[in-house]
């Protein structure tokens, strides 16, 4: 699981963030993403709430980095969720690699590509 910093301009070129957060099931390369427009702990239970619900099958173990998203909150409810949390070695991004790639991908055939286009004001979907 991880989280993909989107910076975006409008018509007027004002910047805005949007944060897509990802998780990625090792076994089946079955993802979910959702896009927050804040980068905190609410946001990060409220994802792992939504991958437990969206995910077909029982999730054992959740692999993040150590941001400050996942941290105590977050990993206290993944515990009452009955998951295991486990924070990936401080600047490993390969022990992420599944997800670090999709996000790449995602840059490759969505952002540069749909936003090249045409100028959006928001993310909503």
């Amino acid at each position: 699981m991880d989280v993909k910093f989107l910076s975006f301009s409008d018509e007027n070129s004002n910047k805005t963030r949007r944060f897509q957060y990802t998780a990625i099931d090792d076994a089946t390369r079955i993802r979910a993403l959702k896009v927050y427009e804040k980068h905190n702990q609410e946001c990060a239970i409220d994802y792992i709430n939504h991958v437990v619900e969206k995910f077909p099958f029982r999730i054992k173990i959740i692999r993040t980095d150590n941001g400050h998203e996942f941290q105590a909150k977050f990993h206290w409810h993944c515990e009452d969720l009955g998951l295991q949390h486990v924070y990936i070695k401080p600047a490993s991004p390969n022990l992420n690699d599944k997800v670090e790639r999709s996000h790449l991908s995602d840059k490759q055939e969505f952002y540069q590509v749909t936003f090249r286009k045409k100028r959006y004001d928001s993310l909503e979907m």
